[in-house]
């Protein structure tokens, strides 16, 4: 796979700072729709398992007590067991607006790479399935396909089955 220009998003300034080899892939977005990861598994013909989207939760601690999941589109997050790869009580998903302030990215288009603000992250272990994966570059429209392991490096995410 070859290392590609840098699409200009915080998540492909990072991953180009880093010497992380990667590939951006970009897809007409519909305004529509609102599934932006089936959207994106469709549109560039790809595996839903191996599209990953990316979420951010509330931990109820800390301030503002937020985290990051990274899990297949194919799938859905399973919350006890993010709570319990964090080692918190429970999570639950983010309000919308929050998880954009914090990131610094539109929903849809939330990457766990460039993030505003560095958020503990924890990837689905069926990422480790496939020699790449697929994740937001940072925009509706954008995807990134990179190892899962280049993803753990850059992220410091731990990996646990979070997946139902």
């Amino acid at each position: 796979m070859a290392k590609q220009a840098s699409a200009g998003t915080p998540a492909t300034v990072a991953l180009t700072k880093a010497a992380i080899v990667h590939e951006v892939h970009t897809y007409a977005h519909d305004p529509a729709s609102t599934a932006y990861g089936d959207e994106a598994a469709t549109a560039l013909g790809v595996d839903p398992a191996r599209m990953f989207k990316t979420l951010v939760v509330a931990t109820g601690i800390g301030r503002p007590g937020l985290a990051v999941a990274v899990v297949p589109v194919a799938g859905s997050l399973d919350l006890k067991a993010m709570a319990s790869a964090l080692g918190v009580k429970k999570v639950e998903l983010a309000l919308p607006a929050l998880a954009e302030r914090s990131s610094g990215y539109v929903v849809g288009g939330i990457s766990p790479l460039g993030q505003k603000t560095r958020l503990p992250t924890v990837l689905d272990d069926s990422a480790r399935s496939f020699p790449t994966i697929y994740v937001s570059a940072g925009r509706r429209g954008l995807q990134v396909e990179l190892s899962p392991d280049d993803l753990v490096s850059l992220t410091a995410a731990s990996v646990a089955r979070i997946r139902r």
